[in-house]
């Protein structure tokens, strides 16, 4: 089976269920920064951590993955909305969600109060997390965006957000394991 296609050669690609649109269309760039996402978390998976944290990696990266499956579907095929959809058992639950902050809970225990900003930086698996966080958020903004034009499930844009959080946490936890310090933002005075 060849990998190309040259379906897309005009610059077009298809939704699951067929409509054909844009690549510059905001659903694509949505879960294309999905995978984007995914991506950086399969560097930061592959840095020397934790076990129990690179497993907790794989399930986000699943989970993404069923995030951009859901994504790509074309919100306009009834065909495709109704429960008979074999995608309907790809879904993001309240316990996907309670699992991050029962992670960013575990890890806060061990980590110093925070009480300033700090900068992305002092170790590359650290600078790796804020990669991808910021990542993380932009996916959350496109996925608001569909979310005007279409209907997104609250759980996945909810997701979205406690995992930029989780990997923030997770960068203050491995700059700690790591014996690192976090830098400190000095904002500039005049």
């Amino acid at each position: 089976m060849k990998i190309y296609t040259k379906t897309g050669d005009k610059g077009k690609t298809s939704l699951i269920g067929g409509k054909r649109v844009s690549k510059a269309d905001l659903r694509i760039e949505t879960y294309g920064t999905i995978d984007e996402l995914n991506s950086f978390i399969g560097l930061l998976r592959d840095q020397s951590i934790d076990l129990h944290i690179k497993n907790t990696l794989l399930t986000i990266q699943n989970n993404l993955f069923s995030i951009g499956t859901l994504l790509a579907i074309d919100p306009e095929n009834k065909k495709l909305q109704s429960k008979d959809n074999p995608y309907t058992n790809l879904n993001i639950s309240d316990n996907d969600i309670s699992v991050l902050e029962s992670e960013m809970d575990s890890f806060n225990e061990n980590l110093p109060e925070l009480a300033h900003f700090i900068l992305p930086g002092g170790h590359p698996t650290v600078s790796i997390c804020h990669i991808c966080r910021t990542t993380c958020r932009k996916a959350e903004r496109y996925c608001v965006a569909v979310n005007e034009q279409s209907n997104v499930s609250e759980h996945i844009i909810i997701y979205l957000n406690r995992l930029s959080d989780y990997f923030f946490v997770l960068a203050r936890k491995l700059s700690h394991d790591l014996g690192v310090s976090e830098i400190k933002w000095e904002p500039k005075n005049k």
